[in-house]
């Protein structure tokens, strides 16, 4: 039997830091509309989908209080939940979560098509620095707004109307390290997706990262490693200029091959379609296969990848 499952990256623009809530849903609504009209199963939103990209600033808590979420769903993000639903469309978005206990955390969630949470991730690898970083105009505070994701890299099963893919979810910067990758492939993931709001300019200083470099950045990480682990991968932007800051575009859906099969060409709110075989994988992971975990692995020799955070130069 085959198992095509019809999937939507929904890059949006820009979200101003005077965008009210109900603007961004509905433009959100928009995209959700226009994949279900594709055909699409899922549609995979960006990071920080219901709000600007708020780590860029040094913020009073007052204001900062504003741009989480206590729970998801909740009655501001609601309308959007139930016009998935309705539509029997899937999702996945990201959102800036807090605790009941106050931890706030950068997080992401799958929704199956009847509107169940199916899976939960929290950012790993948080980019930028705790502290405001003097002479820029823009900062990167994620360190400073957000605790590494406690919630390690896990899948799940997706419903029997996706043909029962294993899910697997990243954030931004989780794309470029491939160890979360390789966790995600060890537990036999068919299809990951992320998010991301990267931008356009090197956000730590200096002028050696163009919008054009750090979109081909984005798309060689995600292809590199869509196919060093034989799944598919989805990953959508938040693009545009957002509040007088830059952020690249570059939407892709892309095999279990390392080929981009679809891409966003604009940097506002578009929608791209692929019917994603989830058996495509079987072509690099089935047994005796290039990548055969299980057969060619040698974990015993990588101990450092585990052991060791910084460099260590030989003498």
């Amino acid at each position: 039997m085959s198992r095509v499952l019809r999937v939507a990256a929904a890059q949006m623009g820009p979200n101003q830091r005077a965008d009210d809530r109900e603007a961004i849903l509905a433009r959100m609504i928009a995209l959700l509309e226009q994949a279900a009209r594709g055909g699409a199963r899922l549609a995979v939103f960006p990071e920080l989908a219901f709000t600007t990209f708020f780590p860029r600033w040094p913020l009073e808590e007052a204001e900062l209080r504003a741009y989480y979420e206590q729970r998801m769903p909740n009655p501001a993000v609601q309308p959007f939940f139930d016009r998935a639903r309705a539509l029997g469309v899937g999702f996945y978005v990201g959102y800036a979560e807090v605790t009941g206990s106050g931890r706030r955390f950068n997080s992401s969630l799958i929704v199956g098509p009847d509107g169940e949470a199916l899976l939960k991730y929290r950012k790993v690898h948080l980019p930028g620095s705790q502290e405001v970083r003097e002479g820029q105009r823009f900062q990167q505070l994620e360190k400073r707004y957000f605790e590494y994701g406690d919630l390690g890299f896990p899948v799940a099963r997706g419903p029997e109307a996706w043909h029962r893919p294993v899910l697997g979810m990243l954030i931004c910067n989780d794309r470029r390290w491939p160890e979360g990758w390789r966790c995600l492939g060890l537990q036999g993931v068919e299809l990951v997706c992320i998010g991301y709001n990267s931008a356009a300019y090197d956000p730590n200083g200096g002028e050696g990262e163009s919008a054009e470099l750090r979109t081909f950045h984005s798309t060689m990480a995600v292809q590199a490693n869509a196919y060093f682990n034989s799944t598919w991968a989805v990953s959508v932007a938040k693009a545009g200029v957002e509040d007088g800051s830059g952020l690249i575009g570059g939407s892709c859906i892309v095999s279990p091959n390392g080929i981009v099969v679809a891409q966003a060409k604009s940097l506002g709110d578009e929608v791209i379609l692929a019917d994603c075989d989830l058996d495509a994988g079987l072509h690099g992971r089935a047994p005796g296969k290039m990548f055969d975990l299980g057969l060619h692995r040698r974990p015993e020799m990588y101990r450092r990848i585990v052991e060791q955070a910084g460099i260590e130069a030989p003498p």
